[in-house]
């Protein structure tokens, strides 16, 4: 009897890729390179977005700074305007009046001119003067406002006061005493508001022994001139 050998197989093992360890490798790395890729996007896209942004911004706040140089450059053009011409103003021109009317003397700007109608018969109105800057409109026309008008009146005091009682009653003009820094003795009113038809201003009414003068501006525009060279520097002789 033949000896019969008993063959026992292996069993079969897959077969192994030779690249499988290469591609698990591959894979390992393509998460964080798409995510080193994703991460590179984000950071280029909030660069642009960062430079557009600060570009706006530049750009914004070149045209800020301009506006606001420009704007500067006006007002202290504005400003320089008003310096150079208070200073054309001086020195001052003077007006004397006769000696029978009190012989006032009136400082009024260089730059004004001066129209004034000196009554020596009496008539009612002695002085009627008109002061206004480069040249005097025309006086006849009630529309003129002028920058400054004097007046002496053969009127008492009183009754040229009165003649203001209901606009003061109304409060259209407020009344309040006053004197000449120069002529301090003699205190008559000051009003302002509605000192005539269609005329705002102010107006300084004071005695002149049995007459009555008055200084008044009819625009608001020159009540600082009033104020501040006018009156401060009018004298005339009680």
């Amino acid at each position: 009897m033949s000896d019969m050998k008993t063959t026992h197989s292996q069993p079969s093992r897959p077969a192994v890729h030779p690249y499988a360890d290469q591609r698990g490798a591959l894979n390992v790395l393509v998460l964080p390179l798409i995510m080193l890729f994703l991460a590179f996007l984000g950071a280029v896209g909030f660069a642009f977005w960062a430079f557009a942004g600060r570009q706006d911004y530049k750009t914004n706040s070149d045209k800020k700074v301009s506006a606001a140089v420009t704007d500067a450059e006006q007002k202290q053009q504005q400003t320089d305007a008003k310096t150079y011409a208070e200073q054309a103003k001086q020195p001052f021109n003077s007006y004397i009046g006769p000696s029978a009317f009190g012989n006032i003397i009136l400082k009024y700007p260089k730059t004004w001119s001066a129209y004034v109608v000196v009554n020596q018969n009496n008539n009612g109105l002695p002085i009627d003067g008109y002061f206004h800057p480069n040249y005097v409109p025309d006086v006849t026309s009630q529309s003129n406002n002028f920058a400054l008008r004097v007046q002496v009146v053969q009127q008492s005091y009183d009754n040229v006061l009165n003649q203001f009682t209901g606009q003061i009653q109304q409060k259209q003009v407020t009344a309040q005493p006053y004197s000449l820094p120069k002529v301090p003795s003699v205190v008559g009113s000051r009003l302002e508001g509605q000192i005539g038809q269609n005329k705002q201003g102010v107006m300084i009414v004071l005695p002149l022994r049995n007459m009555t003068m008055k200084i008044w501006t009819e625009a608001a525009d020159y009540k600082a001139d009033l104020d501040n060279s006018i009156l401060p520097n009018f004298t005339f002789q009680p």
